[in-house]
């Protein structure tokens, strides 16, 4: 089956939990309301399930090339790029004066779910350039924004992100690759660079790579880390000093290439000299901190990449459920085999997927609507309160929802069956693609690392207990609001409150004295937050569907998505305690071994 985008759960999303109404109040955003959001997203939805879903499989058989030095994509890759760029997609969130539409993160994030579920392999290539762009937006100089951004947004060209090194995967603090300053202001580079999506393709005519490089003299580990733009072709034409060696034969996303980059390798020599040409970002010695900004943009999109793959595995294993005959329903209602989707254990596996899937989307659909806040809203104090929120929740939307992306993959599989583990079904291309999510923009570990340091132990636990008292009055609302759905979902959130509480309390008062006991149980500290926000956000919609359904408002939708978020409750929020018990009861054991016995 080909792709058919959620339109109608995104936009229930954005209206009840997101709030697009207030989006659309901020400055800059006055014609971003739900009409706006419809129209865009029924286009994206037309252009993704009609022209990329298509090539998705194709990509997986026939995947990107080098050949003599260059990288050939995947048939159908480079008209569909075409295509993309033609419609205004990359500049969907970006400054009109630079040639975007100017739309919200909130509109521009369910758009980038359709794209990745449609085709990921496809979809990375404007993630990165997006990072990119919002790097220039922040650091660039005026000169650098007028030059590359618009040709970014119209996708004459493209973006690239290069940190890793062989010797220094996460731990930028060593990177090796080195920046001489020239007389005209410019600098030559020398290294290699690993890793890098879309470091080379044949979809655009130039690539934009923005690299990480250390000037001479520049102090060591990551305080000594400058930001230069590489283009991969300069401004008179020539071909600068940075090509591609080779690129990875990999376990998923094979239609993405994945390089190996050498900067001044000499193959060709602009100006007589070796070293390819690079061009200072920011301040020397200050690129992390403009990194930073691309790599958090690129971490909240690959959160919704996890989200988009766990869409497109539910819909694969719901059709394959409905026309796959086999055994008799237990429960004796049909007197001959029928169709797998009648078993109660093949429905506790989708209903496993859907209630993921959804709880995620809107978590990161209310994030992105506080990254729009926190950019837009006229009041300081409300732009600040938006902004720690929003940061609080990039790991969160990151770790968890590519994590959940690999279980979700994985029950598709299973409810294939035999078949699921048979190439030809695709069912098993969508967990090869999921295990990428769980690694790169940073690991789980990363992330978790992010959430305990920077966003609990730094502020003492202050964003954390906020959402928590938020999480406090939806609780209220739904004990007032009484019937089963909504009381079962009111004690399991509760009970997720207050495991989240003693969590914070725990990393607080443990870290600076006992760091090992916290970072032990830092990625269960993740997952339990993630699953009690997802939680929340799932609860808010069963009370925004019981809302709608008793007013008569589509009642088969509403009715599905209270079933859905009743679920959650009982089958993923429970989970909450135990992972509380495992981090702060359970981290003696983690460390507790000897090293030489392992």
């Amino acid at each position: 089956m080909s792709y058919r985008a959620p339109v109608k759960d995104m936009l229930f999303v954005m209206e009840e939990l997101a709030g697009i109404d207030a989006v659309a109040a901020l400055p800059g955003h006055e014609d971003a309301g739900l009409d706006t959001a419809t129209a865009v997203l029924e286009e994206c939805a037309r252009f993704t399930g009609d022209v990329l879903a298509p090539l998705n499989h194709e990509g997986d058989k026939a995947p990107s090339a080098l050949r003599d030095g260059q990288v050939v994509t995947t048939p159908g890759f480079k008209d569909a790029f075409r295509q993309f760029a033609a419609g205004g997609w990359q500049g969907l969130q970006h400054p009109a004066e630079f040639g975007g539409q100017g739309l919200p993160k909130l509109i521009h994030s369910a758009c980038a779910e359709m794209v990745n579920s449609a085709n990921m392999s496809f979809a990375l290539c404007p993630l990165l350039t997006d990072g990119a762009i919002e790097a220039l937006l922040t650091a660039g100089s005026d000169a650098q924004k007028a030059a590359y951004i618009p040709k970014m947004i119209d996708g004459m060209w493209t973006g690239s992100m290069n940190l890793t090194e062989p010797q220094a995967g996460s731990d930028l603090s060593l990177v090796r690759t080195r920046a001489e300053p020239q007389p005209d202001g410019s600098y030559r580079l020398f290294g290699t660079k690993i890793f890098i999506t879309y470091g080379e393709h044949d979809l655009a005519e130039n690539i934009v790579h923005l690299v990480l490089a250390r000037v001479a003299g520049a102090p060591e580990g990551v305080k000594g880390i400058s930001l230069f733009i590489c283009p991969k072709v300069l401004d008179d034409g020539t071909r600068n000093d940075v090509h591609c060696v080779s690129i990875e034969h990999k376990l998923g996303i094979k239609a993405s290439p994945t390089a190996v980059l050498q900067y001044g390798d000499g193959i060709t020599k602009p100006g007589g000299s070796g070293g390819a040409v690079g061009y200072l970002v920011g301040q020397e010695n200050r690129g992390l901190e403009t990194m930073f900004i691309m790599m958090n943009a690129a971490r909240f999109g690959v959160g919704l990449q996890g989200i988009a793959l766990a869409e497109r595995a539910y819909q694969k294993a719901v059709a394959y459920a409905r026309e796959r005959v086999q055994s008799r329903p237990v429960d004796g209602s049909l007197n001959k085999a029928a169709p797998i989707i009648h078993h109660p254990d093949v429905r506790r596996m989708l209903m496993t997927m859907r209630a993921y899937t959804e709880g995620c989307r809107a978590m990161a659909y209310v994030a992105a609507a506080a990254h729009d806040a926190a950019h837009a809203h006229p009041d300081e104090a409300v732009r600040r309160d938006n902004l720690a929120f929003y940061e609080f929740m990039v790991p969160l939307v990151k770790g968890l929802a590519t994590e959940m992306s690999l279980e979700v993959a994985s029950l598709g599989v299973q409810v294939h069956g035999g078949m699921g583990f048979i190439e030809e079904t695709g069912a098993a291309q969508y967990l090869r693609d999921a295990k990428i999510l769980t690694i790169y923009e940073g690991t789980t570990a990363i992330q978790a690392n992010d959430l305990v340091g920077r966003k609990t132990a730094r502020d003492g636990g202050a964003v954390a207990r906020a959402v928590a008292a938020r999480i406090e009055a939806t609780v209220g609302e739904l004990q007032r609001q009484g019937g089963a759905d909504a009381k079962a979902m009111a004690r399991r959130l509760d009970a997720g409150r207050r495991a989240l509480l003693d969590v914070v309390a725990f990393v607080v008062e443990q870290g600076k004295g006992n760091p090992n006991a916290v970072f032990a149980g830092s990625v269960p500290y993740l997952m339990l937050a993630g699953t009690v926000v997802a939680g929340w956000q799932m609860a808010r919609a069963l009370l925004a569907a019981a809302r709608r359904l008793a007013a008569g408002d589509d009642p088969e939708f509403m009715k599905a998505k209270v079933a859905t978020a009743r679920f959650y409750a009982e089958h993923i929020l429970v989970k909450a305690p135990a992972l509380r018990d495992s981090i702060v009861e359970g981290a003696e054991p983690v460390t507790a071994m000897a090293l030489e016995a392992f």
